[in-house]
């Protein structure tokens, strides 16, 4: 089979490697669709644990497929279902995972992280992944491309039920790519009165054609901006979808009391510590959250989401590839060309 590896920083290659086979407990996919994420494209530029040229990394976490074989002793799953995956695999005895949180265990595995993803036309799901509700499948009428997005929607998802959202508040995203179209979509779908931002007047347009309700903004005067759209409250909601700690800082005077903030894009390290007004926060009695991965509930809630039409998915694919074209595919995420980039099979 085809598969794109990692084999050092900024050293991916489109490989031949053999068909996999799996044991009784295990199930074989054949891929469909696999989605580009941030977080492939940072392992490209600054490398990943454990992927060398002796041990490359085959990447690709959002992905939907097809099972191709199933192992003589897994119940369920039969050949020829569409399956999508949420792809952190908890060690399931932790407290973290024995609470639900499987997506924070310390111990956590993932596929494109530490397991073989899928860039690749086949992906073995371990026993682990099978038995602990990794495996859902697709509903009827939901597309592969749209289940593959069901993963970092899922994401979006955790840091949105974060935010405690109540029709007609104010809510403002910092960034127009992919999770912050995704944040607004939810938030939209909350009633919120939701207000888009961004650096790139083409990521506002995509945004505006996709969601027409919400109101974008690129300008150097926000706080004015947000003060006349508020009528002085200012903001109820702020999510900043990027890794920029200028955004930290800037939504935290943005905000009206009692507020909630999610910092969804982390911050690369040599960027930190990030300094933070905290007597806005204490005067203002905001409430600041982070978010990271998801649940297996929130994966499934979302795949309900996509397949009763409450958000569309399906307009945020702008570019579609051939694993043979991962150089574009990788160099156009690299320069947030378009929305979201997907390997079609």
């Amino acid at each position: 089979m085809k598969a794109i590896q990692l084999f050092d920083k900024e050293d991916l290659r489109l490989v031949e490697l053999p068909k996999p086979t799996i044991q009784a407990d295990e199930i074989l996919v054949r891929v469909k669709a696999a989605a580009l994420c941030g977080t492939d494209v940072r392992m490209f530029k600054n490398g990943a644990a454990g992927a060398t040229a002796n041990h490359p990394l085959t990447l690709g976490h959002e992905f939907a497929g097809i099972i191709e074989e199933v192992g003589a002793q897994v119940e369920i799953y039969k050949v020829g279902m569409g399956v999508c995956l949420q792809p952190n695999i908890g060690c399931g005895v932790c407290a973290r995972c024995i609470g639900g949180q499987q997506h924070l265990c310390n111990d956590y595995r993932a596929f494109g992280i530490n397991l073989p993803g899928a860039f690749a036309e086949y992906v073995v799901i371990p026993e682990d992944a099978v038995k602990k509700g990794n495996v859902a499948i697709i509903p009827e009428g939901v597309s592969f491309a749209e289940a593959a997005i069901a993963e970092p929607l899922s994401c979006v998802y955790n840091g949105f039920l974060k935010c405690n959202v109540k029709p007609g508040e104010f809510a403002l995203v910092v960034g127009a790519g992919p999770i912050g179209i995704m944040h607004a979509m939810l938030l939209d779908m909350a009633g919120a009165i939701v207000i888009v931002t961004d650096l790139s007047a083409e990521r506002l347009s995509i945004c505006k054609t996709i969601m027409p309700s919400v109101e974008i903004y690129s300008g150097d005067h926000l706080k004015s901006f947000i003060n006349k759209k508020t009528e002085g409250r200012g903001l109820d909601i702020a999510v900043t979808a990027n890794p920029s700690p200028q955004a930290q800082t800037g939504v935290l005077e943005l905000m009206n009391y009692g507020g909630r903030i999610n910092f969804f894009g982390g911050v690369p390290k040599h960027l930190q510590p990030v300094p933070l007004d905290t007597n806005l926060i204490h005067y203002r009695e905001l409430i600041v959250t982070g978010s990271t991965r998801s649940s297996l509930q929130q994966y499934r809630r979302v795949l309900e989401f996509i397949s009763h039409g409450l958000v569309k998915v399906e307009a945020l694919v702008t570019h579609t590839y051939d694993l043979t074209d991962f150089k574009h595919a990788f160099d156009n995420a690299l320069q947030a060309q378009g929305i979201k980039h997907i390997f079609v099979f």
